[in-house]
């Protein structure tokens, strides 16, 4: 076995575990919940903007919220990547999404303020921020220089509500990264960390109904509909439920974690448990 995989099996062993700070919030409520113990009401919502369309947790999003019957304007540098996602689409997932007619897919750079208007030439009711990309490819400051064109632009707008992922180890988490996590964010992750950090600082300061989404260990595996806030060492989670986590940010009125960086995780308990269940979607 090579030092290369050892070093991979470590970070993966390190990551199967965590110490999880247990929340009883419900997640996106079904109508007719309003007021019962550990539910939110949701926002009349009608049309959510996601910011890095094509992206693994951002498609997640993207298809997510068209499933809840949302309308959607994304923004991706390459339009032709938005298929729907393997997580949460099942067998459909590697299918094109384009001929959704709640969908309205813009191809252009968050760092280009043009490029950023014309998501809210529609009517925009919430935000989803979950941009990606190396450095090489996309510059050192595009999470902060792109951030930063959004805030401005739902400011001019009038959108409030804002959940931006950014990563465990971000922030104040530093300390809930795994060791050799930590290695890698002080070594060949740097300047993305660097780059996390201030498009964090952007958001804290921007006086936005946010929510800041520091996920543990990403995988492409099913919704679990488990998500734990956690105040200890990150486990992982999937994207399909940080998607979840990420539009209920915005889409639960009461939501708990507006205005707050939350870590979640699915490894740990069975918290935070979104009723996948058909009554559910029925608002029975």
């Amino acid at each position: 076995m090579t030092k290369s995989v050892v070093f991979l099996v470590s970070l993966l062993s390190i990551y199967s575990s965590t110490n999880a700070f247990k929340t009883s919030f419900l997640g996106r409520s079904a109508p007719g919940t309003h007021g019962k113990p550990g539910t939110g009401s949701q926002l009349c919502m009608k049309t959510i903007a996601v910011f890095g369309a094509s992206g693994l947790t951002a498609s997640e999003c993207v298809y997510q919220a068209l499933e809840n019957g949302d309308s959607v304007v994304g923004l991706t540098r390459n339009p032709a990547n938005l298929v729907i996602p393997k997580g949460s689409g099942g067998d459909k997932g590697g299918q094109s999404m384009a001929d959704n007619p709640n969908l309205t897919l813009i191809g252009g750079d968050v760092t280009k303020m043009a490029d950023v208007e014309k998501v809210f030439e529609n009517p925009i009711d919430g935000v989803v921020v979950a941009l990606g990309g190396k450095t090489s490819d996309v510059g050192d400051t595009m999470l902060t220089d792109g951030t930063k064109n959004i805030i401005q632009a739902m400011k001019a707008k009038d959108v409030k509500r804002l959940s931006v992922v950014t990563s465990i180890g971000a922030g104040d988490s530093e300390n809930q990264a795994p060791f050799v996590f930590r290695m890698l964010m002080m070594t060949v992750m740097k300047k993305i960390f660097v780059d996390k950090n201030n498009q964090e600082n952007a958001v804290a300061n921007s006086g936005l109904e946010y929510c800041i989404v520091r996920p543990g260990g990403l995988t492409v595996d099913p919704p679990t509909g488990v998500i734990n806030v956690i105040d200890g060492e990150a486990g992982s989670i999937t994207r399909a439920d940080v998607a979840q986590f990420c539009l209920d940010a915005i889409t639960v009125e009461d939501f708990p974690y507006v205005g707050k960086s939350p870590c979640i995780s699915s490894v740990g308990g069975t918290s935070w448990v979104k009723d996948r269940s058909a009554k559910a979607r029925m608002g029975e």
